[in-house]
């Protein structure tokens, strides 16, 4: 681990080197590259060079523990077991800091969101799981520009898509996609019966057009008029746009601006995004498995947690963890969930790296 930290160190020099050449300077787009792989290494170098001044005050003390003056060797015994639970935790943390980078994680999030079964009560809970994304994006200053939506009369929402973009967007929130489930007594319910409705939230990574090519001559665009709940026009001009794109049969289609230009600009990021997701889950086809044991596949049919209404109550099954604080957490207050899952994930590489 140690050399390896070494290395990291050494490229790290290096990097710091080359970004101060007139060379680089001159030249944008090696520059954005190599400042984003400084980036990337940064928290390791600075772990890894607290580690080694730890190191250099344990073998100090080590050192006085054998010195003539006895307040001096008394110091040093003293100071040793909590520099050495010191360097407990940055070697652990040196651990994680090492294990393999998703490379997707820098890349901002384009959000879906579909109500399941349950009606217009799995339509409403769609429309509140959209808002505590939202609000949750906003604790963190990210930007959220809804894509396409689909709304109910009633307040509730059948399909939304919205793009998410901030730092560290899709690290954050790429355990969220699979079933979502609530249990609740709907305002319509006269007995009091609990209902159970479910909404599926799928989030991928967003694609830039140089990570999917999309030829012309593959998709097949439709333009029609637009129109919102209940049939109610939204406008008298044909501005709504279906994109298809025939080698895969994907279907995208984006009506919420009255630009037909805008609605398919919006049309081909998520057609993009989609074409990436789908690459990207065949070319990782073969450890499936393993991550599969880890928090779940992200697949769209896996039931991931529960909202459970009246006992207020949020349980996450891929980890066993249940919170009682719904309320909260509908507010977008949904770190510990987040950090609940990451640490899984990587106590569960930890264990596959060794």
């Amino acid at each position: 681990m140690f050399d390896k930290l070494a290395a990291v160190e050494t490229r790290y020099v290096e990097l710091e080197t080359l970004l101060v050449s007139p060379e680089i300077i001159g030249n944008r787009k090696e520059f954005t590259k190599l400042s984003k792989e400084r980036s990337g290494i940064e928290q390791i170098v600075h772990s890894y060079r607290a580690w080694k001044e730890l190191q250099e005050q344990i073998n100090g003390n080590k050192s006085l523990v054998h010195d003539a003056d006895e307040d001096v060797r008394a110091m040093a015994l003293d100071e040793l077991p909590g520099l050495r639970a010191e360097n407990d935790v940055l070697e652990a943390q040196l651990k994680i800091l090492l294990l393999p980078r998703d490379p997707n994680d820098d890349r901002n999030v384009l959000l879906e969101i579909r109500a399941g079964t349950g009606g217009e009560e799995a339509s409403l809970f769609a429309a509140e799981l959209f808002r505590m994304y939202t609000r949750y994006a906003e604790t963190r200053r990210w930007r959220v520009e809804i894509l396409s939506s689909s709304e109910t009369g009633l307040g509730g929402v059948k399909e939304i898509i919205a793009l998410i973009e901030g730092q560290g967007a899709y690290s954050r929130l790429k355990f969220e996609g699979g079933v979502h489930r609530v249990q609740r007594v709907p305002e319509t319910e006269g007995s009091g019966r609990i209902h159970t409705s479910a909404v599926t939230v799928a989030v991928l990574p967003e694609a830039d057009e140089v990570d999917v090519h999309i030829d012309d001559k593959d998709l097949k665009i439709d333009v029609f008029r637009s129109s919102g709940p209940g049939g109610q026009s939204v406008n008298t001009t044909d501005s709504a746009v279906r994109v298809t794109h025939l080698p895969t049969g994907s279907v995208v289609s984006c009506q919420d601006e009255k630009s037909q230009i805008k609605n398919k600009a919006k049309a081909l990021k998520i057609l993009r995004s989609r074409l990436l997701e789908r690459a990207q889950a065949e070319q990782h086809a073969s450890i499936a498995a393993s991550r599969k044991s880890m928090v779940g596949t992200g697949d769209r049919s896996e039931r991931i947690r529960t909202y459970n209404f009246p006992q207020s109550r949020v349980s996450d099954h891929r980890i066993n963890l249940t919170l009682h604080s719904l309320d909260k957490i509908l507010e977008g207050e949904i770190d510990a969930l987040i950090d609940g899952l990451i640490t899984h994930y990587q106590a569960e590489l930890l264990q596959t790296a060794h």
